[in-house]
């Protein structure tokens, strides 16, 4: 079986790296890094309406390109390249999976033709104060009355929760966990813009008090859709972050190149060779890894949660390793604002907690297996 890129995926890889370098640089993300709104519209509406990046993987009856997974990976280890700032993952990955997962229709087709268009912002509100991505640790309380559901309590660290047009929001209901859609100007709800390490990825913590939602998909049977949505989105960052790693790489190796001491590039000392051999080693294991679970997710093999894991955890340590010995290659001017190299290590390691730490996925990894 081959799991590598074929010409036309490979093709959309180069299209999205040639816009991003030219609309994602490094200066790019230190302005948008500093912008209230946290991305660049203009940008976000033309990855959406030139590119079609939105609606990728999204089936055509919702307005979609009806592509899958795969495509979506190589498009992702693009936007781990540049770092990119914005709301995509939030949007494309964990709201769009979520929503196709749960068989609602209606809702489909009320909300996915916006997010394909670039006009809606949305994410997927699931973590709450105890910081864990299973069932047991949603709390958040949903009732049902005579003007329909209300939502009660609060979520952390929601990316993009500060500025998402919709949020669709787990919450226990009874009988179960169940999934709701919430306008971001509901009545009700609270938002706060939560410090980050890793600017370009914006969280938030919202409050929800008597909040009107939507029920999306059936009541109490939501933790599977769930479930399958954190899978798909482990592989999805995975491959965001074979990118980053990548890129940090040829980082690495071009300062070794032009970088010289004592009459010579440094590239030329052991002690570098043998760093940048490790970097290139761990991308491409890192690379492998990620191509396989996006395999994976698009065939809709058995083992995906299982992959899914694996892919996580193991991408997860490559970037953050990566991004630390771009570090030190680079020496004193590695650790300045000015120099990129500091970008790439807050994405690593912010990203090496999202959506579960390497032991997470570890410890899920061993009792999916059976361990």
């Amino acid at each position: 079986m081959d799991f590598a890129f074929t010409a036309e995926q490979e093709e959309l890889r180069r299209t999205v790296r040639s816009f991003l370098e030219r609309r994602s640089s490094a200066a790019d993300v230190l302005r948008l890094m500093a912008d209230e709104r946290g991305y660049d519209v203009e940008v976000w509406r033309l990855m959406a309406g030139q590119l079609g990046l939105h609606g990728l993987a999204v089936p055509e009856e919702y307005g979609g390109g009806g592509f899958g997974m795969v495509e979506l990976g190589a498009v992702l280890e693009e936007m781990g390249r540049a770092v990119l700032c914005g709301p995509f993952f939030s949007t494309v990955v964990l709201a769009t999976t979520a929503l196709l997962a749960s068989g609602d229709r209606e809702a489909c087709k009320d909300l996915l033709p916006g997010i394909v268009a670039g006009d809606t912002v949305a994410t997927l509100a699931l973590v709450e104060e105890s910081g864990r991505w299973d069932e047991d640790g949603i709390r958040l309380t949903a009732e049902r009355g005579p003007g329909g559901w209300r939502l009660t309590g609060r979520k952390d660290f929601v990316p993009d929760g500060n500025l998402a047009d919709v949020i669709l929001v787990a919450a226990r209901t009874g009988g179960g966990v169940s999934l709701f859609a919430v306008d971001g100007r509901a009545q009700g709800l609270a938002r706060e813009a939560l410090p980050t390490l890793d600017k370009t990825r914006r969280q938030a913590l919202l409050g929800f008090q008597q909040v009107p939602a939507r029920l999306v998909g059936e009541r109490a049977a939501a933790w599977p859709v769930l479930r399958h949505t954190l899978d798909v989105a482990a592989v999805a960052l995975a491959a965001e972050q074979a990118g980053g790693a990548a890129a940090v790489l040829d980082m690495a190796v071009g300062h070794a190149k032009t970088r010289v001491q004592f009459g010579r590039p440094i590239g030329s000392f052991q002690a570098i060779k043998h760093k940048c051999a490790d970097m290139a080693v761990a991308v491409e294991s890192a690379r492998a890894t990620a191509q396989y679970a996006l395999w994976t997710a698009a065939t809709g093999a058995e083992d995906l949660p299982v992959v899914a894991s694996l892919a996580k955890a193991h991408c997860s340590e490559a970037f953050t390793r990566c991004a630390e010995t771009n570090v030190q290659i680079h020496g004193g001017i590695g650790f300045t604002w000015e120099h990129p190299a500091h970008l790439y290590l807050k994405r690593a390691k912010s990203s090496e907690m999202f959506l579960g730490s390497p032991r997470h996925h570890r410890d899920a990894l061993a009792q999916r297996a059976g361990f």
